[in-house]
């Protein structure tokens, strides 16, 4: 080979050893971004090209932008009859979508049954944003794309007290529908809504914001109907963590629209339809959505943390309305009433008390509990945020650092003492576990843990839904690998709360509060 050819050849040898390291950095940055960075970088190599409608409404382009990203998922419930019970969460959401209630559910037990919804590509290589009442115990979640590739999803993650969950695929150069920023919707603005309604394929309807930061009570009633697994004892401020601030709108949405997209004109993406209220059970005007600017924290936790990481400022509140006013002396017309501060949380800490009134959040009027929670439910502990409140009249501003829920459980409960054995606790929990292999915990990135091997009926297991296969890896805090372990770990039981943390059988993360007497 002449001297040529060989210094051609080193060169080409050397850019490609070159850009192949050059694309190993780059997917590790990736990696690590927010789904909201990747999404920059992934627009701006795939620009658009849609503009915000003005003048007569035009949405072909982005119902040609966004379509192809709003997936069909099918689940399967082989267990769906055992599992849930009378008064669970899925009552309030099968009542909205007009699906069977309370009376088929003892007739399901017999074979798999079959549901539906819509989700939301926000990665190219797989990742789905829902509903966590579309996917919540199903055994098998499939995902269906527009031009019919079909992939089996792995759950990612879950949080009821959003109602969203995040999948996985295996796909690679998906279709993705842009972020857009909840805080800059106006009411009377045009949406659009995507979905697969009553069996249909891909469907898009138009319509307005009727409102914003609507709470309906949905996701609180829910917790309580399920006995408030994830939440502290019924008479901490924190027994219900349920966040509730959608985009209310009156484009069509219809049972099976549940975890698609409510988009901007432009095709940006603004919340995931989650409910609507009807009394017939299909649609009558009002449709409900989560904002995506509490949906981007939720997912990007999901991935970073494998759970979401709540901020709290340790306080209980109730809306000031006319009646409470009267009875308290209040002239003010928007803030909170402060009912409690828990000992030890944010609010207490910075001279919070019972009878203030909170006005403000970083500077933002709190016409409502919406406003705050949705504020609070987008941050993590170690978060600050500016508060002001009233105290006789006179307003004072102070700065709180957020706190997780774990510290203010214990900083409620710390002279609290386990009112059973843990032996008994034990043996209430109605369940078999056997420690997991070295394999197990590596394939599930875990370096503890212990798995359930049988859920026996009557149990506390039984009546929370625990299912067979999870991997549980601590209890109220501590590292569990074998059955003395969790015996020794619930000795440390505090106001007869059972905390668990785990590794469901598809591969989500897990946790879960629940009392040992019920």
């Amino acid at each position: 080979m002449n001297k040529v050819g060989l210094t051609l050849l080193t060169a080409v040898f050397g850019g490609a050893v070159a850009l192949g390291g050059y694309k190993l950095i780059e997917n590790k940055k990736l990696d690590s971004m927010s789904f909201e960075d990747k999404q920059k970088v992934y627009f701006a190599n795939n620009p658009t090209g849609v503009m915000s409608s003005t003048g007569n409404p035009d949405f072909t382009q982005a119902s040609a932008a966004v379509a192809p990203g709003v997936v069909h998922i099918k689940t399967t419930y082989s267990r769906k009859g055992s599992q849930q019970s009378e008064g669970s969460p899925f009552d309030m959401f099968e009542e909205f979508f007009g699906m069977p209630q309370g009376g088929g559910r003892r007739q399901m037990q017999a074979q798999p049954v079959q549901a539906s919804g819509s989700g939301v590509i926000i990665s190219d290589d797989g990742y789905i944003v829902t509903n966590n009442h579309v996917v919540e115990d199903a055994d098998k979640i499939e995902v269906v794309l527009t031009d019919k590739r079909t992939y089996e999803a792995k759950l990612i993650g879950r949080d009821p007290n959003t109602d969203i969950a995040l999948l996985k695929v295996a796909g690679k150069g998906l279709p993705v529908v842009k972020l857009g920023n909840s805080d800059n919707v106006n009411v009377g603005e045009w949406v659009l809504a995507f979905g697969y309604p009553l069996g249909l394929q891909s469907t898009v309807t138009a319509g307005i914001v009727s409102a914003t930061g609507r709470d309906i009570g949905i996701l609180r009633e829910g917790q309580q109907q399920r006995g408030n697994p994830f939440g502290g004892a019924t008479e901490q401020p924190l027994a219900s963590s349920a966040i509730e601030s959608f985009i209310q709108t009156d484009a069509v949405i219809n049972k099976g629209n549940s975890g698609g997209a409510l988009t901007n004109a432009s095709g940006e993406l603004i919340g995931i339809n989650s409910a609507i209220a009807s009394p017939t059970g299909v649609y009558a005007g009002y449709g409900f959505a989560i904002p995506v600017n509490l949906v981007k924290k939720i997912v990007d936790d999901f991935v970073e943390f494998g759970n979401v990481k709540r901020g709290y400022i340790g306080v209980s509140y109730v809306p000031i309305t006319s009646e409470l006013a009267k009875e308290k002396g209040i002239t003010d017309v928007n803030g909170l009433y402060v009912e409690d501060a828990v000992a030890g949380g944010a609010a207490a800490a910075a001279g919070i008390k019972k009878g203030d009134i909170l006005t403000k959040i970083n500077g933002k009027t709190i016409t409502g509990s919406p406003v705050l929670s949705e504020t609070i439910g987008r941050l993590r502990p170690g978060d600050k945020v500016n508060i002001t409140y009233k105290r006789d009249g006179k307003e004072k501003q102070v700065s709180l650092t957020l706190k997780g829920e774990e510290s203010l459980k214990s900083a409620s409960g710390a002279s609290g003492k386990a009112s059973k054995s843990a032996t008994e606790i034990y043996n209430k929990l109605g369940a078999s576990f056997i420690p997991a292999s070295a394999a197990k915990k590596k394939e599930l990135g875990v370096n503890s843990g212990v798995v359930v091997t049988q859920v026996n009926r009557g149990g506390i297991f039984d009546y929370f839904g625990v299912e067979r296969g999870l991997v549980i890896t601590e209890v109220n805090g501590k590292a569990v690998n074998s059955v003395d372990d969790i015996e020794s770990a619930l000795g440390a039981t505090q106001r007869n709360i059972v905390r668990l943390k785990g590794v469901s059988p598809q591969g989500g993360a897990v946790q879960l509060s629940f009392p040992v007497e019920y």
